[in-house]
């Protein structure tokens, strides 16, 4: 079983939110004559490198629910201009709902064991990504997702 980080999705939302966002990113990059990939900066550099790439993902914590994943493609730790070690999580740019499993407020990120991650959006329970996420919060809250 891979192994998968979850972290906190400051700024966003919703998952349409954080869809958003990497695309407006990945357009950035592309102006700009980079590679246009989806990586995230952060200042821990994850040890177990090797489980987190043999099929993890990053689990994002949306408004207290993790909601959604993307499969982790690389680790690749730098030091910046100031001297400080830092970390790009590299992601596959395609987002996976997932089941909503509730997360209390943390900061950086945490492992997470592929027995304790929510399970992706099943066929049967696929329309719930058509709802507006205002709705699926309130179904959430009410304990009926």
């Amino acid at each position: 079983m891979a192994l998968n980080l979850v972290k906190l999705c400051v700024g966003a939302d919703s998952v349409e939110d954080l869809e958003n966002w990497i695309e407006f990113r990945r357009d950035e990059m592309r102006r700009a004559g980079e590679t246009p990939e989806h990586r995230h900066t952060t200042r821990m550099i994850p040890r177990r490198r090797d489980e987190l790439l043999g099929g993890g993902s990053l689990y994002w914590v949306i408004k207290g629910n993790v909601q959604c994943r993307q499969r982790l493609l690389d680790i690749r730790p730098f030091t910046d201009a100031d001297g400080i070690e830092r970390c790009h999580l590299i992601f596959d740019p395609k987002v996976i709902a997932t089941e909503w499993q509730p997360r209390r407020a943390f900061q950086g990120w945490r492992y997470l064991t592929g027995a304790d991650a929510p399970p992706d959006v099943g066929q049967g329970r696929a329309g719930l990504t058509a709802l507006p996420s205002e709705l699926r919060r309130e179904l959430a809250d009410l304990g009926l997702l």
